[in-house]
């Protein structure tokens, strides 16, 4: 039974880890057809799990024609001629609902075709660390990260080289620094991007003297988002300013507010709300990364935003071997009424 492998520190839930664990020793001839498969009492005792983690995995299992369950004896291999491209490390900085999204997509295109990992280092970087060095330990095909950190990473490019072959090595979100290891990228530029939001949202900025970006310190958002804004500010003579602490801000009539945060644009909307100036018209609102709620909230709040799902699709395409190696993410406004 050592090829079932549950990981309590991974974010993929357990049911799929055990789906994982059985198709992965299938396809590497640990496991044979007629070979017979821990019973259910087994798993949930060896690894602390409900009985419906086990069935439901073994269930999704069946449905794949991948093993049979014979009544009174238990769960065989049915079926050991699987094709499996790939073992895959995927490794991101939080999981929101941006990030849910490209996982999402991720799996949902690479399905029956590769095994998936998933862990969440919370934007530390000690952490990202120990998660990949533990990683080496395994046989992965590929590692699929971002890198955002709030704290750290001078020796990123020095690290990555050392511990993880450039082939094998897939980078979202962020292009990694220069003197780091050539790898398949699919990378927003942040500075571009914002720059370009902006002067499509010009017309409606207008009505407003002074930009302010909610940016609190320490940031895991690049930096080439704040030099952007801060382009655009120049080049279009606004006003603007940084606010690191938005409890502390002063509204004042005539500020648009681009929040890079969630629990940033809660609290603005709270001390608007109280303030009594009225959103889109007194006070603007451009927020990073729609949502649904967002489309609703406060009759709708201005959004600009990567492509998250294309994101997952595409970078599930380069593990298995399909696509450009160096793509830009698209990215795209969506104006609403708070602005």
């Amino acid at each position: 039974m050592d090829y079932i492998d549950i990981k309590e520190h991974s974010k993929v839930p357990k049911y799929q880890q055990i789906i994982n664990s059985v198709v992965d020793a299938i396809a590497r001839g640990k496991l044979q057809a007629q070979d017979q498969l821990p019973s259910v009492n087994t798993l949930l005792i060896e690894f602390d799990i409900s009985r419906d983690t086990v069935v439901r995995a073994y269930d999704h299992l069946k449905k794949r024609g991948i093993i049979e369950s014979v009544p009174g004896k238990g769960y065989y291999v049915r079926n050991d001629q699987l094709t499996l491209k790939a073992k895959v490390f995927l490794l991101f900085n939080k999981l929101s609902a941006h990030k849910k999204l490209i996982y999402d997509a991720f799996a949902r295109e690479l399905e029956d075709k590769a095994t998936l990992d998933f862990f969440i280092y919370e934007n530390n970087y000690r952490h990202f660390k120990e998660l990949i060095h533990a990683a080496g330990k395994r046989d992965y095909t590929h590692f699929v990260i971002i890198c955002h950190f709030e704290e750290g990473g001078d020796d990123l490019c020095a690290f990555l080289t050392q511990v993880i072959p450039a082939e094998k090595l897939i980078v979202l979100d962020k292009r990694l620094p220069e003197g780091c290891p050539s790898a398949a990228t699919l990378y927003q530029d942040f500075q571009r991007n914002i720059y370009d939001a902006l002067v499509e949202l010009n017309p409606s900025l207008k009505k407003y003297g002074k930009i302010k970006m909610l940016l609190r310190q320490p940031t895991y958002h690049p930096v080439e988002i704040k030099k952007g804004f801060i382009r655009f500010c120049g080049e279009y003579a606004y006003d603007f300013g940084l606010v690191e602490d938005v409890e502390s801000e002063v509204l004042e009539a005539g500020t648009a507010y681009i929040n890079l945060k969630e629990d940033d644009l809660v609290s603005l909307i709270k001390k608007i709300k109280a303030s009594g100036l009225k959103v889109g018209r007194d006070i603007g609102i451009i927020s990073y990364n729609d949502t649904p709620l967002k489309e609703v909230l406060l009759d709708g709040i201005t959004v600009i935003s990567t492509d998250f799902e294309n994101l997952g699709r595409q970078a599930a395409a380069l593990v298995l071997g399909q696509g450009q190696l160096v793509q830009e993410n698209p990215f795209y406004v969506i104006a609403r009424n708070s602005l």
